[in-house]
């Protein structure tokens, strides 16, 4: 939740030497606890509750010994934590706020006095719920968000169904946001119930206490499972009603189709406000979910745990249509309910908002779920898209478990509202780093596993945008993917850019993938060079389908999605200096760049009413690390010029006013150039890299 500001040097963790007071594995055995709990989805969402362990050190300064706090900060995520992400704090200090504590009303103000209680250098920062696990009076603490138990939380009679399920062994803790009143509460009832384990947090989760991290562990996890089993015995089959007709599954083939045609519209709509990226799932458990006649009451309620609605908003949004509806019909209809989406928004914001209150953020729905078809979830880049689709499934299967053994009654919306605008939470936004220039794009690039599509993808993604590596060899293309940092940054598709249909199936994996597509560039190419008479009409046919046609499909294809979404976008052309200067024994080869160089005249002047602008590079001999070069090209050309093939990329160099070689990266970066916002007034435009040759100078 909230956090104080960033101390200035990181915590020494280091114990100070003749120190035996504490072992090195207090530390270790919090991580390791830490990391196992964290490991299982399960036991809690991703970077979602703490862990902590208390144990004694030696002062460097008094000499003395000192009880001290670890308890992981703010942020971060416990399946991957490490000694980095602990706050380590002074345990007398910490429990000594309780005598100035000012009272509900001002709790906020306890989060910047936890840095008065830091120990050391520094370290991570405290999180909102240091408290909790501070002032409970046991070494070992852990909180966690598990489904089974937030079910049980949120259920109407959450607080009879924690004492069937646990007896004595766990207690209940009424509703109040995480903060310093909360770790009051937890403490006083924890001292009162000495024989309890741990408690139930109304509308929240689990926390759970003992005197080493092998029995808090022990506990968290008998919680866990044991609200599992009480809900599997105890459950209803059908909690989320009887099937509603025409609402259930499409055939798996079918449902990601019209999710590829969907994709577009929705991104544009969840993209009013601020530029989003999106996450398509097909789960079964959302599929079932929206199959189910009680789905509009369950998601109108929307979620509970703060970890949930910070992420999916308080509430979705639901296409009200059945799974085969016609598409132009869906279309509509989605437009319609986005519309009312943002009013009721609005009104929410203002029906709770304060003076002091931050400003709204965004009207639009970070979760779509359109039924027989699944989810579309949407954030700022690629992970916060699918964190936040993850979260929705845990919102899923909370209320599964809560509808199963009574009726789920998420917090007020008063409430979340509360959290939603916490001054902590703003704040904590407020120091994010600042985006890439290419945050929220999605970039699609051609012959991309490799060469100059290589270097291109691998800048566009280091400047923040999400790529789709597109190559006619589909394992290269995976693994260019993986190299650029996996699903949440780049994903891998097959593509024969001169095949139509091949190339509709790349912009709907990208649509899956990303949400859509607002940055293509046309890279795929290859070249033989020969003289006119030993030129083939094979020759001429296979170099033109791939880059003449090759770029009209693409670009075709890129208008039609970047019209779907309404974002505008760019499609750039990978032409060549040959496109205008008249170089021997290479008529198609060049009379294809040309055909290229001139689509991107005609294309920037038929597009720019949509927003689309399109530009074009070209390079001259790009010899290392060229695919086109490497694949037997670069032995003919360099029989043209009579020079060692070896020797080719300095001879084009020589030849060329500045005298310097040409690679794949001076190419990506005109690309950025062109794409990152500073030519944001420029289309229709060649940008020459070709370290200056003056016969192909632009006339």
């Amino acid at each position: 939740m909230g956090r104080v500001s960033e101390p200035d040097a990181p915590t020494d963790h280091s114990t100070p030497q003749g120190d035996s007071t504490v072992p090195d594995s207090v530390v270790d055995q919090l991580i390791a606890r830490s990391n196992a709990l964290g490991a299982d989805p399960r036991n809690t969402n991703f970077a979602g509750g703490n862990t902590s362990a208390a144990g004694t050190r030696t002062d460097p300064v008094t000499g003395r010994p000192v009880e001290l706090l670890w308890v992981k900060g703010s942020g971060g995520d416990l399946g991957t934590l490490t000694e980095d992400g602990l706050a380590v704090l002074r345990l007398d200090r910490l429990r000594s706020l309780v005598d100035v504590y000012p009272g509900e009303e001002r709790e906020d103000e306890m989060v910047a006095a936890f840095d008065h209680c830091l120990f050391g250098r520094g370290g991570a920062a405290p999180s909102i719920d240091t408290a909790m696990h501070g002032l409970v009076r046991a070494a070992h603490v852990d909180h966690l968000h598990p489904d089974s138990g937030i079910a049980l939380a949120t259920a109407e009679d959450g607080e009879r169904l924690t004492r069937e399920c646990f007896g004595d062994r766990v207690v209940w803790v009424p509703w109040r946001r995480p903060g310093f009143q909360l770790g009051l509460d937890i403490a006083r009832i924890a001292e009162e119930n000495p024989g309890a384990i741990g408690a139930v947090l109304g509308g929240h989760g689990i926390t759970s206490w003992a005197d080493t991290s092998e029995q808090c562990q022990a506990n968290s996890l008998e919680i866990i499972r044991t609200a599992e089993a009480f809900l599997a015995e105890r459950g209803r089959p059908r909690p989320f009603g009887p099937p509603l007709p025409g609402y259930g599954a499409l055939p798996a083939a079918e449902r990601r189709e019209r999710a590829a045609a969907l994709a577009p519209v929705l991104r544009g709509l969840a993209s009013t406000d601020h530029p989003q990226v999106g996450r398509f799932t097909d789960a079964d458990v959302v599929l079932d979910f929206l199959a189910g006649a009680e789905h509009p009451r369950l998601a109108a309620l929307g979620t509970s745990c703060p970890d949930h609605f910070l992420r999916t908003k308080v509430r979705p949004m639901v296409l009200d249509l059945p799974a085969d509806a016609p598409l132009d019909d869906a279309f509509a209809r989605l437009k319609e309910l986005h519309a009312a989406y943002r009013d009721e928004y609005r009104a929410y914001y203002e029906r709770h908002a304060g003076p002091d209150s931050p400003a709204m953020r965004g009207a639009d729905p970070a979760i779509v779920l359109v039924p027989g078809v699944g989810m579309f979830s949407f954030g700022k880049d690629a992970k916060t898209a699918r964190v936040a689709g993850e979260f929705y499934v845990n919102a899923v299967n909370v209320m599964r478990g809560a509808e199963s053994v009574s009726s789920y009654r998420p917090i007020e919306e008063s409430e979340k509202f509360r959290i939603e605008y916490w001054a902590l939470e703003e704040a904590k936004l407020a120091r994010l780093p600042r985006p890439k220039p290419l945050a929220s794009r999605v970039a699609l690039v051609t012959g991309a596993a490799g060469g100059i599509g290589g270097a291109v993808a691998a800048r566009l993604a280091a400047e923040g945008a999400c790529v789709v590596v597109a190559d006619l060899d589909a394992d290269r293309a995976a693994e260019a993917a993986a190299e650029l940092g996996g699903a949440d940054v780049a994903v891998g598709v097959a593509c024969d850019v001169s095949d139509a249909d091949a190339v509709a199936r790349a912009f709907e994996e990208a649509a899956l993938a990303f949400g859509g597509v607002d940055l293509v560039v046309n890279n795929a190419g290859l070249s033989v060079s020969k003289p006119l008479l030993e030129t083939t009409e094979r020759d001429w046919d296979l170099q033109h389908d791939v880059m003449a046609k090759g770029s009209f499909l693409v670009s075709r294809e890129a208008a039609r999605v970047m019209t779907a979404q309404g974002m505008g976008g760019d499609i750039v052309y990978i032409a060549s200096k040959n496109a205008v200067f008249a170089g021997p024994n290479n008529v198609a080869y060049s009379a294809a760049k040309a055909d290229q160089a001139h689509q991107v005249r005609l294309l920037a002047a038929e597009l720019g009413g949509r927003g689309i602008r399109v530009n074009g590079v070209n390079p001259d001999g790009v010899v290392r690390g060229s695919g086109i070069f490497a694949g037997g090209w670069g032995a003919q050309r360099a029989k043209v010029y009579g020079v060692e093939e070896k020797d080719l990329g300095a001879f084009y160099a020589q030849r060329t006013i500045l005298g310097r070689e040409v690679l794949p990266e001076h190419v990506a970066n005109a690309v950025f150039a062109l794409t990152a916002g500073e030519l944001s007034h420029t289309t229709g435009l060649h940008i020459p890299v070709d370290s200056g040759v003056a016969a192909a100078f632009l006339r």
